[in-house]
């Protein structure tokens, strides 16, 4: 079983590299896209906004799938047609084959997110320890990679078609292939008698208590998604801007922002596993919205572009935690339904992306882009105020460690 394991693990691991490389390839190269097509600046907007939202279609719908089919099935079908669609949306040169490529591409986005983090879950289960920012770490490597992909397409003006090709080529038959080796809860039914035999009556008991997700208990972890995404989506949208616009940068500096955020998304994530395992994840969550909300207030009140840098730095470090710690959360809340509880906690990752870029937008024009740097902060503060929904279930065992519970992984669903 150890082989098993290690082997889902790289795989799911490459599954998440190849994720981050995709999405950043795609809205790294918005421009392009938009000239490419003759989409016009009033209609850009729709088309943006249509990605999110139909990924939460597709989450929702795999609440549902999942019921029948598995998790891992799920995100081996998943992943090709968002490569796919990555290839229709650089191949085409008509309004309607981007909207049907982007359609395409929302739907599946959703479903594989979805399944990613239900598999990385029960995995984290079955290991009785955090590896879920680990998962997390190598899909800010496959941005870092797609967005320098893209870099590269752009400085050599290279066609959508022919920066995507061998990109697509080469990620394709690897995650195919890989996709062999994924682990759900089927497939660790002989780690079993390893796991303390209450497990399933206390998810029963749980999921009987309204024979639904109790949403109150999840809320505050859609919240803390929601709000993460915020500050996610604003210094992806407005870090290049601020820096330029507000801050007197050159062109050429307000494109490091984004970079180095994502750097020290990579870097705080891989080393946030051993943070929680050391310290747990309550700590770990309130010390990554302290750094983030730090980050807010340095580029808020920044006085030149290099401190403002060392805002966005900050960010990086401090917003990096938080997404991967809700999923693993969810799974602890809900053991016996996991899998529907992170179907329905990934939509609210969309919900941020779709508030964030337009509220410091108007606020920026309405009011000033400093002080509409100070509302993504006061939220993610707001994450402390829900930071006990992020501690493990009550020690059974009295030695302070959490266990697998292998009993649960990935079959809780239909109880939702």
């Amino acid at each position: 079983m150890t082989d098993v394991l290690r082997r889902g693990r790289a795989s799911l691991a490459f599954s998440f590299f190849a994720q981050g490389a995709a999405f950043a390839l795609l809205v790294t190269r918005i421009p392009a896209i938009q000239d490419r097509y003759g989409v016009s600046d009033a209609l850009l907007p729709a088309f943006l906004a249509a990605v999110p939202i139909l990924a939460g279609v597709g989450s929702v719908t795999t609440e549902q799938l999942v019921k029948r089919i598995r998790p891992s099935r799920l995100l081996r079908w998943s992943q090709p047609v968002v490569l796919l669609a990555l290839l229709g949306v650089g191949a085409g040169d008509r309004l309607v084959e981007l909207a049907v490529a982007l359609g395409a591409f929302g739907l599946a986005v959703g479903a594989l997110d979805a399944s990613m983090n239900m598999l990385g879950v029960s995995l984290q289960r079955t290991y009785g320890r955090s590896i879920m920012l680990g998962f997390h770490a190598t899909y800010s490597l496959g941005g870092i990679v797609g967005a320098s992909l893209a870099w590269v397409g752009a400085h050599w003006h290279l066609s959508l078609f022919v920066s995507y090709l061998p990109v697509v080529l080469v990620l394709l038959p690897a995650a195919f292939v890989g996709s062999r080796w994924y682990v759900d809860g089927g497939a660790v039914s002989g780690l079993e008698a390893d796991v303390d035999a209450s497990a399933d009556a206390e998810a029963g008991k749980r999921q009987g208590e309204s024979g639904a997700l109790v949403f109150r208990l999840l809320l505050p972890l859609c919240l803390v998604m929601t709000f993460a995404y915020i500050g996610d989506s604003t210094v992806s949208n407005w870090s290049a801007k601020y820096l330029q616009d507000v801050l007197g940068s050159s062109e050429q500096l307000a494109t490091v922002p984004y970079n180095v955020y994502m750097v020290m998304t990579l870097v705080g994530r891989a080393v946030g596993d051993f943070g929680v395992r050391r310290f747990g994840a309550v700590a770990v969550v309130r010390l990554g919205a302290v750094v983030a909300a730090l980050g807010f207030a340095v580029v808020a009140v920044a006085p030149g572009a290099w401190v403002g840098m060392l805002g966005f730095t900050l960010l990086g470090l401090g917003l990096c935690v938080l997404v991967p710690q809700t999923f693993a959360a969810a799974g602890r809340l809900f053991p016996g339904a996991s899998d529907a509880a992170i179907a329905r906690l990934n939509i609210f990752n969309y919900v941020g992306f779709l508030i964030g870029s337009p509220l410091v937008g108007a606020l920026g024009d309405a009011w000033n882009y400093r002080g509409a740097m100070l509302v993504p902060m006061v939220l993610v503060l707001a994450t402390l105020g829900y930071a006990r929904s992020f501690a493990p279930e009550p020690d059974r065992y009295g030695d302070g460690h959490e266990r697998p519970r292998t009993a649960d992984v990935g079959r809780g669903s239909n109880g939702l």
